[in-house]
């Protein structure tokens, strides 16, 4: 089955990037000229993806105005005769269709992923989370739709971690099939380091088939008292039905002040307009 839709849990409070985020929503704070997840919606619409599936909370409002119709912007830069503006701004508005749903409360991941259960339906999906850009030169997305169509299963895309990481993620230990290809046998969520059964970490990207919703639902809360997906990928995975992508390709963490702005540097150096006064104004900086 054609995986049309993407689940994007957009309801933490972003505490890593405070005080920005009191009033911001992480995922909108800019890269450039563009919100965090503006890239990250346009990631989805290259692999093929056709739905958005929000899961807000109540202090992030803007995402969803930031996706919809402005028809007031919309007459003022037709007026003004700024056309290019105006087609991008319509088409971030046709990209795709755009849904959303509330975490009424912060009960995790794996909770957030179960609140779009409705909207998600009978059909494997994609889950990207909002704090993770992958550079669209080196793109996952399609690796761990070719890996779901291959074998059917869940799929996650797993990164080679140092160990001073290891026990912040959700770790998995692998077997090697074909192809790039891996098969996950065992997931634990943030282990010790000795525990830990391997060095790869589950690094924001899932194809989830919709037996998932079932697991979730009977997952207990785990680590730090929440929902975790991870948890219920582990039943996925005893049961034979969790493959991975080893992912190799160019990642930026936009959760922490120093992210943001190394990933605005990395994006605006790829700009023809913007990259030579960036390297120069770089260029004096570091001769000061």
């Amino acid at each position: 089955m054609k995986i049309r839709k993407a689940v994007l849990p957009v309801a933490g409070l972003g505490t890593r990037v405070l005080p920005a985020s009191k009033v911001i929503p992480k995922e909108m704070l800019p890269i450039v000229d563009k919100p965090t997840l503006q890239y990250i919606v346009e990631e989805a619409v290259a692999a093929g993806v056709e739905e958005i599936i929000f899961v807000t909370s109540r202090s992030k409002r803007s995402i969803e105005d930031h996706f919809d119709s402005f028809p007031e912007l919309e007459f003022t830069l037709e007026r003004k005769g700024k056309h290019k503006e105006l087609a991008e701004l319509r088409a971030l508005q046709e990209m795709a269709v755009y849904t959303s749903v509330r975490q009424s409360e912060p009960l995790g991941l794996g909770h957030a992923i179960l609140c779009a259960k409705e909207l998600v339906g009978d059909e494997p999906f994609i889950v990207m989370l909002g704090d993770i850009i992958v550079s669209p030169e080196t793109p996952c997305l399609p690796q761990l739709i070719e890996v779901y169509e291959r074998y059917g299963g869940s799929v996650l895309s797993l990164v080679p971690l140092p160990p001073e990481v290891i026990p912040t993620y959700g770790i998995a230990a692998v077997e090697e099939l074909e192809k790039g290809a891996l098969k996950v046998t065992h997931v634990v969520e943030k282990p010790a380091l000795e525990e830990a059964p391997s060095n790869l970490g589950a690094y924001g990207r899932y194809v989830l088939t919709p037996g998932i919703f079932p697991l979730l639902e009977k997952t207990p809360p785990g680590r730090g008292g929440e929902i975790q997906i991870t948890d219920a990928i582990e039943m996925q995975a005893r049961a034979g039905k969790c493959y991975g992508v080893r992912f190799t390709g160019d990642r930026l963490d936009t959760g922490t002040p120093l992210g943001l702005l190394t990933t605005s540097i990395s994006f605006a150096l790829k700009r023809p307009d913007l990259a030579p006064g960036l390297r120069e104004y770089m260029r004096q900086t570091l001769e000061k």
